[in-house]
């Protein structure tokens, strides 16, 4: 059955687009209006409907009532709402709890001769009085000339 509406649809739509292209804008006259003289409005007086612009008002009708009727079969006879039971591509990731992590192992160096770093130490201060070789003396400040 949706099938059906679905074709009817599309075929009514494309109908619906070849139809108002087809027609004729009434601002394809406007210039008509700013110094022709024969109009009194800008877009002309409205004449009577022709076949094409009765036939795009059915069109129109006939699309929103297969609009309205698809949705209405849809929300009666579309798809049941799943409980959690079919998640598509998320089907293999499971609900239970991820196993706790393991401390890793000490780490043994490739190099037997090489010595493992010790961690350093969180509140370790640094005496500022150590002079280390090589460092340079902070230079005299300057002083002002009268």
């Amino acid at each position: 059955m949706f099938v059906i509406f679905s074709v009817f649809y599309i075929l009514v739509a494309a109908a619906m687009t070849v139809l108002i292209l087809l027609q004729n804008g009434e601002g394809a006259s406007a210039g008509s209006g700013f110094g022709g003289g024969a109009s009194a409005t800008v877009f002309g007086a409205r004449g009577s409907a022709n076949f094409l612009t009765r036939a795009t008002g059915v069109l129109a009708a006939l699309f929103f009532a297969l609009s309205l009727g698809m949705g209405v079969y849809l929300h009666s006879h579309g798809a049941q709402q799943s409980n959690g039971a079919d998640l598509g591509v998320m089907a293999g990731i499971s609900n239970q709890p991820a196993p706790a992590k393991q401390a890793p192992a000490a780490a043994t160096p490739a190099n037997p001769e090489v010595p493992a770093a010790a961690p350093a130490a969180a509140n370790t201060a640094v005496p500022a009085a150590t002079k280390q070789q090589g460092e340079v003396p902070a230079a005299p400040a300057p002083q002002k000339q009268h």
